[in-house]
Protein backbone atom coordinates (compact mmCIF):
# COMPACT_ATOMS: atom_id res chain seq x y z
CA UNK A 1 0.00 0.00 0.00
CA UNK A 2 1.59 3.32 -0.61
CA UNK A 3 2.78 5.22 2.29
CA UNK A 4 0.84 8.54 1.13
CA UNK A 5 -2.57 6.76 0.97
CA UNK A 6 -4.93 7.73 3.86
CA UNK A 7 -5.19 4.05 5.07
CA UNK A 8 -8.56 4.16 6.70
CA UNK A 9 -10.28 5.82 3.47
CA UNK A 10 -8.62 2.76 1.81
CA UNK A 11 -10.24 0.56 4.25
CA UNK A 12 -13.66 1.96 3.33
CA UNK A 13 -12.80 1.64 -0.13
CA UNK A 14 -12.07 -1.85 -0.03
CA UNK A 15 -14.93 -2.58 2.22
CA UNK A 16 -17.37 -0.85 -0.67
CA UNK A 17 -15.53 -3.03 -3.24
CA UNK A 18 -15.51 -5.82 -1.23
CA UNK A 19 -19.45 -6.32 -0.68
CA UNK A 20 -19.70 -5.54 -3.82
CA UNK A 21 -17.71 -7.89 -5.18
CA UNK A 22 -19.32 -11.16 -2.60
CA UNK A 23 -22.78 -9.52 -3.38
CA UNK A 24 -23.49 -9.03 0.24
CA UNK A 25 -25.21 -6.26 2.25
CA UNK A 26 -22.02 -6.03 5.51
CA UNK A 27 -20.48 -8.55 7.50
CA UNK A 28 -20.94 -9.62 10.76
CA UNK A 29 -17.76 -11.35 12.11
CA UNK A 30 -14.62 -11.64 10.26
CA UNK A 31 -11.58 -14.24 10.67
CA UNK A 32 -8.12 -14.29 9.85
CA UNK A 33 -6.25 -17.20 8.88
CA UNK A 34 -3.02 -17.84 9.54
CA UNK A 35 -0.45 -20.15 9.05
CA UNK A 36 -1.75 -23.98 9.14
CA UNK A 37 -4.89 -22.96 9.50
CA UNK A 38 -6.30 -22.49 6.27
CA UNK A 39 -7.68 -26.06 5.60
CA UNK A 40 -9.41 -25.87 8.55
CA UNK A 41 -12.49 -23.89 7.63
CA UNK A 42 -13.05 -25.89 4.41
CA UNK A 43 -17.12 -27.10 4.90
CA UNK A 44 -17.62 -25.92 8.57
CA UNK A 45 -20.63 -23.08 6.64
CA UNK A 46 -22.38 -22.54 3.72
CA UNK A 47 -20.08 -20.32 1.22
CA UNK A 48 -21.60 -17.44 -0.60
CA UNK A 49 -19.04 -16.18 -2.16
CA UNK A 50 -15.40 -15.85 -2.11
CA UNK A 51 -12.53 -13.56 -4.44
CA UNK A 52 -8.41 -13.65 -4.58
CA UNK A 53 -7.30 -11.60 -2.07
CA UNK A 54 -5.03 -10.07 -4.90
CA UNK A 55 -7.83 -9.03 -6.79
CA UNK A 56 -9.52 -6.52 -3.89
CA UNK A 57 -7.87 -2.88 -3.37
CA UNK A 58 -5.28 -2.96 -0.78
CA UNK A 59 -4.82 -6.35 -0.81
CA UNK A 60 -1.46 -8.56 -1.64
CA UNK A 61 -1.18 -12.42 -2.45
CA UNK A 62 0.15 -13.87 0.52
CA UNK A 63 4.02 -15.04 0.18
CA UNK A 64 4.14 -17.56 2.46
CA UNK A 65 3.32 -21.30 2.00
CA UNK A 66 0.12 -22.66 4.16
CA UNK A 67 -1.95 -19.46 3.63
CA UNK A 68 -4.95 -19.72 1.14
CA UNK A 69 -5.33 -16.33 -0.53
CA UNK A 70 -8.63 -15.83 -0.75
CA UNK A 71 -11.39 -13.72 1.03
CA UNK A 72 -14.29 -15.95 1.79
CA UNK A 73 -17.68 -14.91 2.89
CA UNK A 74 -19.62 -17.82 5.07
CA UNK A 75 -23.30 -18.05 6.11
CA UNK A 76 -23.00 -19.01 9.46
CA UNK A 77 -25.85 -21.55 11.59
CA UNK A 78 -27.19 -18.64 13.37
CA UNK A 79 -27.82 -17.06 9.76
CA UNK A 80 -25.21 -13.70 10.25
CA UNK A 81 -22.27 -13.67 7.33
CA UNK A 82 -18.42 -14.12 7.96
CA UNK A 83 -15.64 -12.97 5.87
CA UNK A 84 -12.86 -15.31 6.15
CA UNK A 85 -8.94 -13.97 5.10
CA UNK A 86 -6.94 -17.38 4.63
CA UNK A 87 -3.52 -14.91 4.75
CA UNK A 88 -2.47 -11.92 5.62
CA UNK A 89 0.40 -9.18 4.63
CA UNK A 90 2.95 -9.74 7.52
CA UNK A 91 5.27 -6.92 8.73
CA UNK A 92 8.54 -8.98 7.33
CA UNK A 93 7.20 -8.43 3.90
CA UNK A 94 8.44 -4.91 3.82
CA UNK A 95 5.01 -3.86 2.36
CA UNK A 96 4.90 -0.88 5.55
CA UNK A 97 2.46 -1.48 8.13
CA UNK A 98 -0.49 0.14 6.49
CA UNK A 99 -0.76 -2.48 4.46
CA UNK A 100 -0.45 -5.02 8.16
CA UNK A 101 -3.40 -3.71 9.06
CA UNK A 102 -5.65 -3.18 6.15
CA UNK A 103 -7.19 -6.81 6.10
CA UNK A 104 -8.91 -5.70 10.13
CA UNK A 105 -9.35 -2.45 8.76
CA UNK A 106 -11.42 -3.42 5.96
CA UNK A 107 -13.45 -6.22 8.15
CA UNK A 108 -14.37 -3.21 10.41
CA UNK A 109 -15.72 -1.13 7.51
CA UNK A 110 -17.99 -3.81 6.23
CA UNK A 111 -19.73 -3.81 9.56
CA UNK A 112 -18.19 -6.34 11.68
CA UNK A 113 -18.07 -6.02 15.41
CA UNK A 114 -15.84 -9.03 16.03
CA UNK A 115 -12.43 -10.59 14.59
CA UNK A 116 -10.92 -14.11 15.19
CA UNK A 117 -6.88 -13.60 14.74
CA UNK A 118 -5.12 -16.59 14.13
CA UNK A 119 -1.43 -17.74 13.33
CA UNK A 120 1.16 -20.62 13.64
CA UNK A 121 3.84 -19.77 16.49
CA UNK A 122 6.56 -21.51 18.42
CA UNK A 123 5.58 -22.51 22.06
CA UNK A 124 7.75 -21.80 24.80
CA UNK A 125 5.24 -24.05 27.00
CA UNK A 126 6.73 -28.25 26.86
CA UNK A 127 3.30 -29.03 27.58
CA UNK A 128 1.90 -27.80 24.54
CA UNK A 129 3.12 -29.95 21.91
CA UNK A 130 2.85 -29.39 18.03
CA UNK A 131 -0.84 -28.77 17.10
CA UNK A 132 -1.86 -27.43 20.21
CA UNK A 133 -4.57 -24.14 19.77
CA UNK A 134 -3.88 -21.69 22.66
CA UNK A 135 -5.56 -18.43 23.50
CA UNK A 136 -3.91 -15.40 23.36
CA UNK A 137 -4.45 -13.23 27.02
CA UNK A 138 -1.93 -10.56 25.92
CA UNK A 139 0.80 -9.59 24.02
CA UNK A 140 4.49 -7.99 23.77
CA UNK A 141 4.64 -5.93 20.52
CA UNK A 142 8.34 -5.93 19.36
CA UNK A 143 7.86 -4.30 16.05
CA UNK A 144 8.53 -1.12 17.22
CA UNK A 145 5.82 0.82 15.31
CA UNK A 146 2.66 0.99 15.47
CA UNK A 147 -0.08 0.81 12.83
CA UNK A 148 -2.20 4.05 14.40
CA UNK A 149 -1.60 7.15 12.31
CA UNK A 150 -1.92 10.25 14.82
CA UNK A 151 -2.36 10.91 18.14
CA UNK A 152 -5.43 8.35 19.09
CA UNK A 153 -4.85 6.85 22.52
CA UNK A 154 -5.93 3.50 22.24
CA UNK A 155 -6.58 1.35 25.21
CA UNK A 156 -5.14 -2.31 25.24
CA UNK A 157 -5.68 -3.15 28.57
CA UNK A 158 -8.07 -5.62 27.46
CA UNK A 159 -6.83 -6.22 23.74
CA UNK A 160 -8.00 -9.89 23.65
CA UNK A 161 -11.18 -9.66 24.40
CA UNK A 162 -12.09 -11.98 27.71
CA UNK A 163 -15.56 -12.72 27.14
CA UNK A 164 -14.77 -14.02 23.34
CA UNK A 165 -12.29 -16.41 25.28
CA UNK A 166 -14.44 -17.47 27.38
CA UNK A 167 -17.08 -17.94 24.73
CA UNK A 168 -13.83 -19.89 23.26
CA UNK A 169 -13.80 -22.44 26.25
CA UNK A 170 -17.49 -23.51 25.67
CA UNK A 171 -17.03 -24.95 22.25
CA UNK A 172 -13.45 -26.47 24.19
CA UNK A 173 -12.73 -26.52 27.50
CA UNK A 174 -9.64 -27.42 27.37
CA UNK A 175 -7.89 -24.55 25.78
CA UNK A 176 -4.90 -23.11 27.73
CA UNK A 177 -4.01 -19.22 27.10
CA UNK A 178 -0.51 -17.10 26.83
CA UNK A 179 1.02 -14.25 26.45
CA UNK A 180 2.00 -13.82 22.07
CA UNK A 181 5.41 -11.85 21.55
CA UNK A 182 5.85 -10.38 18.40
CA UNK A 183 9.07 -10.35 16.65
CA UNK A 184 9.68 -8.62 13.46
CA UNK A 185 11.08 -11.85 11.49
CA UNK A 186 11.41 -13.16 9.20
CA UNK A 187 14.32 -15.17 10.84
CA UNK A 188 13.32 -17.26 13.39
CA UNK A 189 14.23 -16.32 16.86
CA UNK A 190 17.68 -16.72 18.34
CA UNK A 191 17.65 -19.18 21.68
CA UNK A 192 18.59 -16.26 23.72
CA UNK A 193 15.77 -13.95 22.35
CA UNK A 194 13.51 -16.82 23.41
CA UNK A 195 14.93 -16.64 26.45
CA UNK A 196 14.36 -12.89 26.29
CA UNK A 197 10.30 -13.33 25.32
CA UNK A 198 10.20 -15.75 28.44
CA UNK A 199 11.35 -12.82 31.03
CA UNK A 200 9.24 -10.90 29.30
CA UNK A 201 6.24 -13.03 30.29
CA UNK A 202 5.92 -14.40 26.76
CA UNK A 203 4.72 -18.23 26.06
CA UNK A 204 4.21 -18.01 22.36
CA UNK A 205 6.64 -16.28 19.51
CA UNK A 206 5.60 -15.73 16.33
CA UNK A 207 5.57 -13.24 13.16
CA UNK A 208 1.99 -11.56 13.19
CA UNK A 209 -1.27 -10.36 14.91
CA UNK A 210 0.03 -7.96 17.45
CA UNK A 211 -0.21 -4.65 15.09
CA UNK A 212 -3.46 -6.28 13.72
CA UNK A 213 -4.90 -6.56 16.51
CA UNK A 214 -3.66 -3.29 17.97
CA UNK A 215 -5.70 -1.82 14.44
CA UNK A 216 -8.23 -3.87 15.27
CA UNK A 217 -8.90 -2.10 19.13
CA UNK A 218 -8.58 1.21 17.16
CA UNK A 219 -11.56 0.31 14.71
CA UNK A 220 -13.66 -0.97 17.83
CA UNK A 221 -13.51 -4.70 17.52
CA UNK A 222 -13.58 -7.18 19.95
CA UNK A 223 -10.58 -9.52 19.66
CA UNK A 224 -10.21 -13.34 20.03
CA UNK A 225 -6.61 -14.18 18.92
CA UNK A 226 -6.04 -18.06 19.07
CA UNK A 227 -2.28 -19.33 18.34
CA UNK A 228 -1.52 -22.82 17.19
CA UNK A 229 1.42 -23.91 18.42
CA UNK A 230 3.53 -25.70 15.02
CA UNK A 231 6.83 -26.38 16.94
CA UNK A 232 8.74 -25.79 20.40
CA UNK A 233 10.66 -22.61 20.21
CA UNK A 234 14.54 -22.01 19.79
CA UNK A 235 16.27 -23.27 22.61
CA UNK A 236 12.91 -25.60 22.79
CA UNK A 237 13.20 -27.34 20.07
CA UNK A 238 15.65 -30.29 19.58
CA UNK A 239 15.72 -29.73 15.85
CA UNK A 240 16.05 -26.84 13.63
CA UNK A 241 12.96 -24.90 13.45
CA UNK A 242 12.03 -24.87 9.33
CA UNK A 243 8.50 -23.75 7.83
CA UNK A 244 7.60 -27.50 6.75
CA UNK A 245 6.77 -27.91 10.19
CA UNK A 246 4.82 -25.21 10.55
CA UNK A 247 2.72 -26.38 7.49
CA UNK A 248 2.83 -29.72 8.99
CA UNK A 249 1.57 -28.96 12.33
CA UNK A 250 -1.57 -27.69 10.60
CA UNK A 251 -2.28 -30.68 8.24
CA UNK A 252 -2.07 -32.67 11.31
CA UNK A 253 -4.29 -30.26 13.48
CA UNK A 254 -6.87 -29.64 11.10
CA UNK A 255 -9.53 -31.69 12.77
CA UNK A 256 -8.91 -30.44 15.93
CA UNK A 257 -9.53 -26.70 14.30
CA UNK A 258 -12.30 -27.35 11.75
CA UNK A 259 -13.94 -28.08 15.47
CA UNK A 260 -13.51 -25.20 16.64
CA UNK A 261 -13.78 -22.96 14.00
CA UNK A 262 -17.36 -24.52 13.67
CA UNK A 263 -17.84 -24.04 17.23
CA UNK A 264 -16.87 -20.38 16.87
CA UNK A 265 -19.29 -19.57 13.45
CA UNK A 266 -21.96 -20.70 15.54
CA UNK A 267 -21.75 -18.88 18.23
CA UNK A 268 -20.12 -15.27 17.44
Amino acid sequence: MDAEVDPYAAAQDAAQALLQRLSIDRIDVGLVLGSGWSAAIDGVAETIAEAPLGELPGFNKPVVAGHGGVARALRTPSGRVALVLTGRTHFYEGRGVAAVAHGVRTIAAAGASRIVLTNGCGGLNPAWAPGTPVLISDHINLTTTSPIVGATFVDLTDAYSPELRTLARTIDPSLDEGVYVQFPGPHYETPAEVRMARTLGGDLVGMSTTLETIAAREAGLEVLGISLVTNPAAGYSETPLNHAEVIQAGKDAVPRLRTLLSGLLGVL
